[in-house]
C-alpha cells in the first residue's frame, strides 16, 4: 500500500501524517501517477491551516504539485498512457485531489509530459510557478519590452518565475526583498534592479529606476498596507496584481492614487488561468517552450524525504528560502 499524506484537523505542519492506504483505481477522466517528487506551496500551507479560499474536506490530502510515471490510466482518457513521465499542474481543487505521497489520482486535464531536460524534482517545482507569473504578466498583463515590472517577495519560487518571465520578455525586472541577505541571490536570479525594502524608499527608489515613470506592471503575493506604497510606485494605467495575503492584514484600498493614476488594483489565482481550457492550452505551452528551450529554469533551494515532510512544511513557513522546496518520494 502506497504512503500519502493527510490531515485530520487543521493546524501547524504537525498535523500532516504519513499513513498507509490501498492503492486508489483512477476513475473515469483520471490517471494514477506514482509520484517521484512533489513541490511545496504556500497555498498548502495555508489549506492546511483551514485559510485558504477553499476549506478542506476533513480528513484531507493535499497538493498541487507532482512529478511521476503514470501506472493507470481511467476510461476515457487519451493522449496519456502508463509509462509516461509526467507532471501535474494545478487545475483541480484540494477539496477533491492531492498529490503528496507516494501515489496519486488527479483528472487528466491537469497532467502534462514534461521536458527530457527536466528531471522529476525540477518538474515538481515548475507549473505553479510559471503559469502563476505567465497568467498575471502575459495573459491579462500584456507584457511588453518597454514595460518596467515591480515584483514583491522576488525571493519566492513565483517571484523567481517572474523574474524570468519579464527577462525574457526584454522588459525590465525590479525586485523587491525585505533584508539585505536575498540581493544578490536575485540579481544572480536576472533582476534588473533590487530593492531592499528594510533599507530603502520602495516609491523613491522605483521612481529613480523608471526615470520617474513608475511601474506598469506590479506582482504582488504581500497585499496589506503593502499596496499603498506599490500604488505609489505605479505608472498612470499601471495594473496591480494581488495574488495572495502573506502580510495577514487588512489591505487598505489606495483610493487617491487609483483615481488619480486611473490604476487597476485586481484580485488574481492562478485558477483564472486553469479553469479555461483555451487559457490553459496557451500557459501549459508556453511554459514547456521555455523549460524545453532552457530559458526558464526552476530554483530548488532544498530537498527533503517523504518522511521529513512536517519538517519540509516548518521550513516552507520560515520564509528562508530562495526557491522552491521539493519532497522526494
Amino acid at each position: 500500500m502506497p504512503r500519502i499524506v493527510r490531515f485530520t484537523q487543521l493546524g501547524g505542519p504537525e498535523v500532516l501524517q504519513l499513513v498507509d492506504e490501498p492503492l486508489q483505481a483512477p476513475g473515469p477522466g483520471e490517471v494514477r501517477i506514482k509520484v517521484e517528487a512533489f513541490g511545496l506551496n504556500r497555498a498548502e500551507a495555508v489549506f492546511r491551516q483551514g485559510m485558504y479560499f477553499q476549506r478542506p474536506k476533513i480528513p484531507s490530502r493535499l497538493g498541487y504539485e507532482a512529478a511521476g510515471i503514470v501506472d493507470a490510466v481511467g476510461p476515457g482518457v487519451s493522449g496519456l498512457a502508463v509509462g509516461d513521465r509526467v507532471s501535474t499542474i494545478p487545475a483541480f481543487s484540494m477539496r477533491d485531489y492531492g498529490v503528496y505521497g507516494e501515489s496519486t489520482v488527479v483528472p487528466a486535464a491537469a497532467v502534462t509530459i514534461y521536458p527530457e531536460r527536466l528531471s522529476a524534482v525540477e518538474s515538481a517545482a515548475s507549473w505553479m510557478q510559471y503559469m502563476t507569473a505567465y497568467g498575471a504578466l502575459v495573459e491579462f498583463g500584456g507584457l511588453g519590452k518597454k514595460d518596467a515590472v515591480l515584483i514583491t517577495a522576488a525571493s519566492s519560487s513565483v517571484g523567481l518565475a517572474a523574474i524570468q518571465i519579464v527577462k525574457a520578455a526584454g522588459a525590465t525586472a525590479i525586485a523587491t526583498t525585505r533584508g539585505a541577505a536575498k540581493r544578490q541571490a536575485l540579481r544572480d536570479a536576472g533582476a534588473d534592479h533590487v530593492i531592499v525594502t528594510d533599507e530603502e524608499d520602495l516609491y523613491k527608489r522605483c521612481k529613480e529606476i523608471t526615470g520617474g515613470k513608475g511601474a506598469r506592471l506590479i506582482f504582488d503575493p504581500v497585499s496589506g498596507p503593502l499596496l499603498e506604497k506599490l500604488a505609489k510606485a505605479a505608472s498612470p494605467g499601471a495594473i496591480i496584481f494581488e495574488y495572495g495575503a502573506l502580510a495577514m492584514a487588512p489591505t487598505p484600498f489606495p483610493l487617491f492614487d487609483a483615481m488619480r493614476k486611473g490604476l487597476t488594483v485586481r484580485g488574481y489565482t492562478l485558477f483564472e488561468i486553469t479553469a479555461h481550457p483555451d487559457k490553459l492550452n496557451r500557459a501549459r505551452q508556453y511554459v514547456y517552450d521555455g523549460l524545453a528551450s532552457g530559458q526558464f529554469k526552476p530554483r530548488i533551494d532544498r530537498t527533503f524525504t517523504l518522511d521529513e515532510v512536517v519538517e519540509a512544511h516548518r521550513y516552507l513557513e520560515s520564509n528562508q528560502q530562495i526557491g522552491k522546496i521539493v519532497v522526494r518520494v
